[in-house]
């Protein structure tokens, strides 16, 4: 099934209009916030370049062009897919997420997904949530970030697990390996967070965005060339460590997004550990441990993992860092 293009040129009497607005108008179907959405996600050009800005004023005599992506299946499709189980019963089940894994279908990532996985796992289990079988997605964990997550498989435990995680009656620590030496070695990195001025595809401290805290705790470094850090959520915003790590000139080791360039404390490092770092593919950001009340029974669940091989190796490496 193909993409529905709709182009409009844009007429005197249209200029200064915003961009969404236009649109929306021209097509007729389709509400404001809809092709709003569809600006966002990078499906809107102005004379064969990207339109990234929902607000952009028109300017007449311009081609306007928007592409309405073809409809996905509202269920997604079961697919044999491994996981590593940690603890799993009638209500819910909590895995270890690999690096590199998508937690649910979207745009660009139709399948492959976790809950691609968690339907071939428990499909036959899983009582109608939202009046469908589906697992219940409680917090997402982004794509290249690995570690412990929880699902549910009840609609019931569903709407308890999310309370617990929307009122913090939980325990969640992650395990972050950054550029230089934060200091203090233990402290609070209170920056409201919201999308990036300039790029909608990042998050960055703005002064208006949503209030987010994290407390960190630096549990091993390498002189000042590096550090692992234990990071806890006080709030849960997008990219919200990645952020606040960056926000404070400590971003973390591979981060395709918000490390923006060589950081000078890897020039500390002996060269051979320092391309490995430097060449690590992703942020190495791991979800360490998730304790939280079964939502059900009320019995306290706690579970952790160790960093996965790709962290581990760059751990050994700085241990035997000699320049």
């Amino acid at each position: 099934m193909n993409a529905e293009r709709h182009e409009f040129r844009a007429p005197q009497e249209a200029a200064g209009q915003r961009a969404d607005r236009f649109l929306a108008d021209a097509i007729g179907s389709l509400s404001r916030s809809r092709v709003k959405a569809l600006i966002v996600e990078g499906h809107a050009s102005r004379d064969g370049a990207p339109l990234k800005e929902p607000a952009e004023a028109i300017r007449a005599g311009a081609l306007y062009a928007l592409e309405i992506p073809p409809a996905i299946p509202a269920l997604p499709e079961a697919q044999d897919i491994p996981l590593t189980i940690l603890y799993e019963d009638r209500d819910l089940i909590v895995l270890d997420k690999p690096a590199g894994l998508v937690v649910h279908p979207a745009p660009g990532n139709q399948d492959g997904t976790l809950v691609n996985a968690l339907l071939a796992h428990a499909g036959d289990e899983l009582s109608g949530i939202g009046g469908e079988k589906r697992p219940g997605i409680v917090h997402r964990l982004d794509k290249d970030t690995s570690g412990v997550m929880v699902a549910a498989k009840t609609e019931l435990a569903l709407r308890r697990l999310s309370e617990s995680f929307a009122e913090r009656d939980l325990e969640r620590h992650y395990l972050v390996l950054c550029w230089g030496l934060p200091e203090p070695l233990e402290g609070e990195i209170n920056a409201p967070i919201g999308r990036h001025p300039a790029d909608r595809k990042r998050m960055a401290v703005v002064e208006r965005g949503k209030p987010a805290i994290t407390h960190y705790k630096v549990l091993r470094s390498w002189g000042t060339s590096c550090a692992l850090i234990s990071c806890r959520l006080q709030t849960g915003r997008t990219h919200q460590i990645r952020v606040h790590m960056a926000h404070i000139g400590h971003p973390l080791v591979g981060d395709p997004v918000y490390l923006r360039r060589t950081p000078a404390a890897a020039r500390t490092l002996a060269a051979p550990v320092r391309d490995a770092l430097l060449a690590f593919p992703r942020q190495a950001l791991h979800a360490a441990s998730l304790g939280f009340r079964h939502p059900i029974s009320g019995q306290a669940l706690h579970f952790e993992r160790p960093p996965p091989e790709d962290m581990a190796i760059l751990l050994t490496l700085l241990d035997g860092n000699t320049e």
